[in-house]
């Protein structure tokens, strides 16, 4: 066939790319065909590049892979028992305060992370005024740490200090831990950077009555199935991370008769379940470290590009990867788009904070978000965006998780094990749902919203990951 005779015959086009052409052929009634084509990584060499390296080793990336994934998967975590941060968590020495997201100095600190900390000092009583905390913050006196450093995590500021009580978690199939504090509540709390008497007294209370009996109610059991209720909490409208509804009422049910059972007194048992039941957030702080002990199961694992950790600080957002074990990648948090309550403007928000991405990274949280449509209404959006953000994490992980299945999409397994490769290959960015933070220390939360991470961090990470070829 000659060129002549191409344009003799009736033309079908493809258009790949600019949907310019492809709308100038349809005005003219000629039948034509979009596919919606984009170079990898958005055309960027050094990404190319780095892509191109790892193909030259793919069956050890696969092989990696598939190891995380496998320990990922087969990771099951247990709430055994509750203790004192400085007798469990590694490395958390004396004048140390733990933090979320990645390592952060006092000056870069934002308003809500400041805050925590000087909360936490006087709450140690390493200081008697704000004032001479800030001080003792800024000449030195403490150190700083990323909780995740320490097998443990925090939500929003993440403070751990060493004579706060944590729930601790044990990941029976590989024998690892994580940890975390005890969920205070909503309002002006520290994790918000509030310190003022109020929240040091409920914090001491938590200490001194509610941890105390919590514990004595544990012993009683075997070890509560974290795993089994994260599953459950899926089917009855929760997502793990901005909704704990059900999970909170499920770990009521579990801990009420063992508080009943336990040699404590009537009232101690009272005051614990009211403070549990009043706290639709209570259960937040069992699932993050309980996707902390799956995730840090798959560290470490040479050649695979699957995130075992996203966590921000207020400041910067950083991840970790499998293949690089304990290295940070690291960017500029973003701010956090979404619904602002009653008389706040995105002018007094803080940028994106806390430890409790760790949920997303293990499926939960915004890749669940079709199991919990109603979430739409405190972050912003429709239930059929709900809907289309879980379908669009398929596209970036390796796998879906067999026990964390979504009712909505037919049980299908949720969107697990996040693939460097095809952040940044694909330009699609993981979604968090989560809290927004008022810029100022103590203010509270003043929303709640969809967030994605920096490309950079992904970026610097795929880099990293073919260097070690």
């Amino acid at each position: 066939m000659s060129i002549r005779d191409l344009f003799a015959t009736e033309l079908a086009v493809i258009n790949l790319g600019i949907p310019s052409f492809y709308d100038d052929l349809l005005r003219q009634g000629l039948p034509v065909l979009q596919v919606d084509w984009k170079p990898p990584a958005g055309g960027d060499p050094e990404m190319v590049a780095a892509l191109e390296k790892l193909e030259t080793v793919r069956d050890k990336v696969e092989a990696g892979n598939r190891e995380a994934f496998r320990r990922l998967s087969e990771a099951h975590p247990y709430l055994e028992g509750i203790g004192t941060a400085r007798d469990l968590i590694p490395g958390l020495g004396e004048h140390m305060l733990l933090h979320a997201g990645p390592p952060i100095s006092w000056e870069h600190m934002s308003g809500p992370v400041r805050g925590a900390v000087i909360g936490a000092i006087l709450y140690e009583g390493w200081a008697q005024s704000a004032e001479d905390a800030e001080k003792m913050a800024s000449s030195g006196g403490i150190a700083f740490s990323p909780a995740h450093e320490h097998n443990a995590v925090g939500p929003m500021a993440g403070i751990v200090s060493p004579s706060m009580p944590v729930f601790i978690i044990h990941n029976r199939t590989h024998g690892n831990y994580a940890y975390c504090t005890l969920n205070e509540g909503l309002g002006k709390v520290l994790r918000f950077g509030a310190f003022g008497a109020d929240v040091l007294e409920r914090l001491k209370w938590m200490a001194e009555e509610l941890a105390p009996a919590l514990k004595k109610a544990l012993e009683l059991s075997e070890g509560i199935d974290l795993k089994g209720l994260m599953a459950q909490m899926l089917h009855m409208g929760d997502e793990g991370h901005n909704r704990n509804k059900s999970g909170t009422s499920l770990f009521f049910r579990i801990i009420a008769p063992l508080l009943l059972k336990a040699d404590l007194e009537p009232q101690t048992v009272r005051r614990c379940l009211e403070f549990i039941d009043s706290n639709d957030h209570f259960f937040l702080n069992l699932s993050m470290p309980a996707c902390k002990a799956m995730l840090d199961a798959a560290a470490g694992v040479e050649y695979s590009t699957l995130v075992t950790a996203m966590t921000r600080n207020g400041t910067d957002f950083g991840l970790r990867v499998a293949g690089t074990g304990s290295r940070w990648f690291t960017a500029p948090a973003n701010y956090v788009e979404g619904l602002l309550f009653p008389g706040f403007t995105a002018q007094d928000a803080n940028p994106d904070l806390g430890d409790s991405a760790i949920t997303e990274t293990c499926g939960l949280g915004g890749f669940a978000m079709a199991a919990a449509p109603a979430i739409v209404q405190f972050v912003g959006g429709t239930a059929s965006m709900a809907l289309e953000f879980s379908h669009l994490m398929y596209q970036i992980t390796y796998g879906e998780n067999a026990v964390f299945t979504i009712p909505a999409l037919n049980f299908r397994g949720t969107a697990t094990g996040i693939d460097v490769r095809q952040v940044v290959e694909l330009g699609v960015l993981p979604v968090i749902n989560t809290g927004i933070a008022h810029r100022e220390a103590g203010v509270g939360q003043v929303g709640a919203g969809l967030v994605r991470p920096p490309m950079a961090c992904f970026e610097k990470a795929l880099s990293a990951l073919a260097e070690t070829i």
